[in-house]
């Protein structure tokens, strides 16, 4: 019988052994669960039997019968035996005790098992009580952050607001402290006037001293020259008590002028002047001049041609052959060319016109032979004879072998002979081919426009050069600013054209509410004028600058007329740049300018307190219509922040568009004209013409002059010239009934337009008028006239000049940067309504243009014109991929980043909507791509300054990683393609430096700008202003990293450089005027010994002292006070003063002792003759003090004890 391991088998199967057969039985395997024991002995039992029949063969015997048959047998058998049931009883019993085991011990699994589930079920309900507990104190850990971040953002604001109020408070704490400066100033002034009545009555014999009073001054020194009184200096170390701005900055410093603000103070560009008188003139003559010439005021190059019938051959060679080239050149360098001539056949139907033409002209050319028809000698006379100016003139005289000229020939060449004592006017007499006639013509006519129009110096240079970028005069002025001279210009002939009014229109009463301003004490919100459209604003502002530029050649004044909306001129951010280069040119700073927007409108406000603290007297900032500014409220949020003490600002508005917030500020409204007034404008507007009104029609006019828009400024003045125009036409009763019917400006315009057109003689000028006015008007800047000669091939000069002359004279267009442009913005609205109602009109006409200055740039004419127009017309039109394919033009982005319209290349892209990098990437691209195109030195150094100006380009956007790569590509093209001794290469390293110096890399940039000083000095030599520039770079650099000395060191070199650059250039009237100042001042110390001598030489030891000139200024100080020692004794006041200016001079050369020594003399006079309280004494103890603190620095320094407690006891 087997044992319970023989049931079961390694493999994890159970097995049952049949041992009682012979055979040894059969295995089968079942599965692990053990079956019941019933289903067991039953299977066992049908197993046997089946064995017992299988094994039963022919002779055998059942195996019940031979005891051996299998346990399984039919128990119906009567052979079985009782053992055998015995056996399978026990059996039975033993595998049912095996059964309850088995089911016992399953049993006692399940209840093992339901525990261990009950035991789980209670584990996982406490870790999800716990989850949720974890997830609630989640949720209120993230409502903490969440208002810890809130409270984070609050506290930052308020900080940001504190700032913000601290700054505030901070300016009207200096607006406070600087008036009470000023009152100061007020006093002792008042103080120097009764001591001067002081010194009168002594002269006159009455005997008046009190000890508590000095004669003299310290707080300033007047000098008194030919009886002119001078203005005060009022800071420095020499005779003068500083301020309380000058008193921190000696604290920082007690080296007297080496750490001044500009050249002038440490050595003015000529000995002898004085700070004030320097800053004086410096001012009045920026005022009328900027730094380019009277010349450059004119943006187009005007030559008119007058000719006869035998020169028809050489005028025709020279408009075929040379004109372009001239155009080609002017336009290279940024100007307009036109060569403007009537046809001879006409006889005097142009003659107002052609007049009008030789008076814009800048320059006329005769061409003659031998006669000179008579129609033709008016036009000769008005531009040879009669020639105020003196432009420059040209006579072509055609000479023939065997013939002679006739006499009107001869004399009008005698006459201009005669009148030739400027040399404005040369004559040719040409005799041969007039080829070569007419070469020679184009010869004169290129020097002429170089050198006397344009006002460059080297006529030979070529006309590449000039047009380059490296010829721009600006950039030796301003270093890396960017100066669009245009802009310039344009804003100029606003002025002139603004102020160019015969009416003043009763402003009389206005003119001294704005003196009231500038006269006001501080602080005060700028001053609001405002008004209608056309109301007078402009015309207002412009005359009163006038009156203040001839009445207070001390005031400083900076404006800008501001065009239409969408224009160049509306532009916020280059209005703000504008106005901060005018504050850098009157502080004579060379400092970079940033172009971004954001920050410049930051700078601004620091560079406005900066000037107003070193200039002498006010400073006024005036903007027309500001309220045309795009944003005006964000971008000139400077208004409302505190405004130095000196400082005053005028805005005028149209009522209407008025930001709210400036409506509280205090306002100067322009009225309407009265009708009295009204009426005898226009009368005499008609007056002017030849015409008069009869009595009815005045009454009628007076009538109609009673409403605001007829008494408007504008509408008046229009009036007149439709009424005057009329007359002239014979047609006065027809044109003032329509008038009458006009209530307002524009139907008045209106009304002009169609008078005008119908004058035209044929459908043709009609239209082309009506085209020339759309193009106008959806221009960017204008149209000029030359533009529209090319847009219309079969226009002459004659139709269009006429036309325009109509169109001016009636107060429609007028010239701004040789544009032609509306006058008003009233004239825009007008076109606008009178032939633009239609959007699609307007869109074809911006087509229009858009195909013209496309062509221009197809054929490689990328010129400042085609990159301000193109680009605003395709975003004007909504084409984004025209624009973006425009912009990729690496030319005119050029153009326009080098022009400084920053701010307009940034809209462009994104308008396109490409953000910073993918700019610069595309950028990157399109050069990378022109650089496997070009071959050939030329195209290499272009690349290379394309290269170089998108490097910059990329500095300002803050990019400084992404510019690295451009510029070092750009600084090895040019050491490849150049030289690496080339002053190219010197540029390419100052830039790649300057972007160190933003990144901070102080050493590489360091390197880099040695490298480029080093350059320039040998392409340049030692004085030349790109050494300045470079010194001024390092100076910069070395301050940034707090090197002081090596900072003032180059910084002194770098004036030293542009002071003489300066004296070169300075060939002005006011410049030799600054000089003879200076000589009368040492004229009047060579007579007898008086008061006003003695301190005239002490002025001009404060002079050189200034220039540190020490040795001369030591001389004159000496004689000065050897001179008030003899006329005043000892122990006057005065000889104080000039003992203390010794001292200060003698701190100066480090001499302390002697310094110390006449400190001590000048304290002693003080505390003797004046009160303990008065401010010179006070002045003198903290001068001692100073001197002390630098002694015990320096013993302290040498060991030198025994001394150093001396002098500390």
């Amino acid at each position: 019988m087997g044992t319970a391991s023989s049931l079961v088998s390694p493999a994890g199967g159970e097995v049952i052994e049949d041992t009682y057969g012979a055979g040894g039985g059969e295995a089968c395997e079942i599965p692990v669960e053990v079956k019941p024991k019933a289903r067991l002995l039953r299977s066992s039992f049908r197993r046997g039997a089946a064995a017992a029949a299988a094994g039963a063969g022919p002779g055998s015997l059942p195996r019940g019968a031979g005891g051996g048959g299998l346990l399984g047998a039919s128990f119906k058998s009567t052979g079985s035996s009782v053992p055998e049931l015995e056996y399978a009883a026990a059996e039975y019993e033993r595998l049912k005790k095996e059964y309850e085991i088995f089911r016992v011990s399953k049993n006692q699994e399940l209840l093992s098992m339901g525990r261990r589930e009950a035991k789980l079920d209670t584990e996982n309900k406490r870790l999800r009580a716990e989850l949720q507990a974890l997830q609630k104190t989640y949720q209120k850990i993230l409502r903490e952050k969440e208002s810890a971040l809130e409270a984070k953002y609050q506290a930052m604001e308020r900080a940001a607001t504190f700032e913000h109020d601290r700054d505030k408070v901070k300016r009207q704490f200096k607006i406070f402290r600087e008036t009470k400066e000023n009152e100061i100033q007020d006093l002792l002034r008042a103080k120097r006037e009764l001591e001067s009545k002081l010194q009168r009555l002594q002269a006159q014999g009455i005997q008046v001293f009190d000890p508590g009073e000095s004669d003299s001054d310290d707080n300033c020194t007047d000098v008194t020259a030919a009886g002119t009184q001078c203005e005060y200096w009022t800071g420095g170390a020499l005779g003068s008590e500083p301020s309380i701005g000058s008193m921190i900055q000696l604290q920082q410093s007690f080296r007297g002028p080496e750490f001044a603000h500009s050249s002038i103070d440490v050595e003015g560009p000529f000995a002898n002047v004085n700070r004030d008188d320097w800053d004086v003139a410096v001012a009045s003559l920026l005022q009328v001049t900027p730094l380019f010439s009277h010349s450059l005021w004119s943006n187009a190059v005007r030559c008119y041609l007058i000719y006869t019938d035998e020169t028809q051959p050489e005028v025709d060679l020279f408009l075929k052959d040379y004109s372009p080239k001239l155009k080609r050149m002017c336009e290279t360098m940024g100007y307009f060319f036109h060569a403007i001539y009537f046809p001879i056949d006409l006889e005097n139907q142009y003659l107002a016109v052609r007049k009008w033409e030789i008076e814009k002209s800048s320059l006329v050319i005769l061409f003659i032979h031998l006669t000179l028809p008579s129609l033709l000698l008016e036009d000769c006379e008005e531009a040879f004879l009669k020639n105020p100016e003196g432009k420059p003139r040209l006579i072509y005289h055609r000479l023939e072998d065997g013939k002679v000229s006739s006499n009107s020939i001869q004399q009008l060449i005698d006459q201009v002979s005669n009148l030739n004592k400027t040399n404005k006017a040369k004559i040719i007499d040409h005799s041969g081919d007039p080829t070569e006639g007419v070469y020679k013509i184009y010869i004169y006519v290129e020097k002429i426009i170089k050198q006397d129009i344009l006002g460059f110096e080297n006529t030979d240079m070529e006309t590449k050069d000039l047009g380059s970028e490296d010829s721009i005069p600006e950039e030796d002025d301003f270093g890396d600013v960017l100066w669009d001279i245009h802009d310039e210009q344009e804003q100029m002939e606003t002025f002139q054209q603004a102020s160019n009014s015969a009416h003043e229109l009763g402003f009389d009463k206005y003119y001294q509410r704005l003196n009231d301003l500038v006269a006001a004490p501080a602080p005060i919100p700028p001053l609001l004028v405002s008004g209608g459209p056309g109301s007078g604003k402009s015309l207002l502002l412009s005359k009163w600058i006038q009156l203040q530029q001839k009445n207070s050649p001390n005031t400083l004044i900076l404006s800008h007329f501001v065009g239409r909306p969408m224009s160049t001129s509306s532009e916020p951010s280059l209005i703000i740049k504008r106005l901060t280069l005018k504050l850098m040119q009157h502080s004579w700073s060379v400092s970079a300018l940033t172009l971004d927007p954001a920050k410049l409108l930051e700078e601004f406000p620091r560079w406005l307190e900066k000037l107003s603290a070193r200039h002498q007297g006010s400073i006024i900032i005036i903007i027309d219509s500001i309220d045309q500014v795009q944003q005006v409220e964000k971008h000139m949020k400077w208004l409302i922040d505190p405004l130095p003490v000196n400082v005053r600002v005028i805005v005028s508005v149209n009522v209407e568009t008025c930001p709210p917030a400036w409506r509280l500020w205090p306002t100067l409204h322009l009225d309407p004209l009265n009708p009295k007034d009204a009426k005898s404008i226009i009368i005499a507007e008609c007056r002017s013409m030849d015409i008069k009104l009869s009595k009815e029609q005045e009454k009628k006019l007076e009538r109609h002059c009673r409403s605001a828009t007829t008494c408007n400024a504008l509408y008046v003045t229009l009036f007149g010239k439709v009424m005057a125009r009329a007359g002239r036409a014979g047609n006065l009763d027809k044109i003032l009934h329509q008038c009458f019917q006009c209530q307002d400006t524009i139907s008045l315009y209106r009304l002009a337009l169609r008078s005008i057109q119908e004058s035209l003689a044929n459908d043709m000028d009609k239209e082309l008028m009506k085209q020339i006015l759309c193009l106008i008007n959806v221009s960017h800047n204008g149209v000029s006239e030359s533009e529209l000669m090319e847009l219309y091939p079969e226009l002459s000069w004659a139709v269009l000049t006429s036309l325009i002359h109509s169109l001016h004279k009636m107060c429609l267009l007028t010239y701004g940067c040789g544009l032609l442009k509306f006058q008003h913005l009233q004239v825009w609205e007008t076109v606008r309504l009178e032939y633009m109602e239609d959007p699609t009109i307007i869109s074809s006409y911006r087509q229009k243009l858009i195909n013209y200055f496309t062509m221009q740039l197809s054929r490689d004419r990328v010129t400042w014109r085609s990159t301000d127009e193109l680009p605003w017309l395709f975003q004007q039109q909504g084409s984004k991929q025209k624009l973006h394919d425009c912009l990729l033009n690496l030319f005119v982005s050029q153009n326009l980043y080098k022009r400084g319209h920053f701010a307009d290349l940034l809209s462009y892209w994104q308008f396109v909507g490409k953000d910073k990098s993918a700019m610069a990437a595309e950028y990157f691209d399109s050069l990378k791509q022109h650089e496997k195109n070009w071959e050939g030195e030329e195209n290499m150094i272009c690349l290379a300054d394309l290269y170089e100006t998108l490097g910059r380009f990329l500095r300002d956007l803050g990019l400084l990683s992404q510019a690295v790569v451009p510029l070092q590509r750009s600084l090895e093209i040019r050491e490849t393609a150049l030289d690496p001794d080339h002053p190219r290469v010197a540029q390419s390293l100052h830039q790649l430096a300057s972007v160190y110096v933003q990144w901070k890399k102080f050493g590489n940039a360091e390197q880099l700008y040695k490298q480029a000083l080093e350059i320039a000095e040998n392409a340049y030599g030692a004085e030349h202003p790109h050494i300045a520039r470079e010194l001024e770079a390092l100076a910069t650099l070395y301050q940034k990293q707090n090197k002081y000395e090596q900072a003032e060191h180059f910084r002194k070199k770098s004036f030293k450089i542009r002071q003489k650059a300066t004296r070169r250039k300075g060939n002005s009237y006011g410049f030799a005027l600054l000089r003879r100042r200076a000589l009368q001042l040492e004229e009047l110390t060579l007579g007898k010994d008086t008061p006003d001598n003695a301190r005239t030489l002490n002025e001009l030891g404060v002079l050189y002292y200034l220039q540190n000139n020490l040795e001369i200024a030591d001389q004159f100080l000496k004689r000065s006070l050897e001179m008030r020692e003899r006329v005043l004794g000892p122990d006057h006041p005065d000889c104080a003063q000039s003992l203390n200016n010794l001292a200060a001079l003698c701190n100066e050369k480090k001499q302390y002792d002697k310094a110390e020594e006449l400190y001590e003399r000048a304290l002693d006079i003080r505390r003797r003759a004046l009160a303990p309280d008065h401010p010179s004494l006070a002045y003198t103890v903290k001068h001692l003090a100073i001197l002390y603190k630098k002694m015990i620095s320096l013993l302290f320094f040498r060991g030198n004890l025994t001394k150093l407690y001396l002098c500390m006891s």
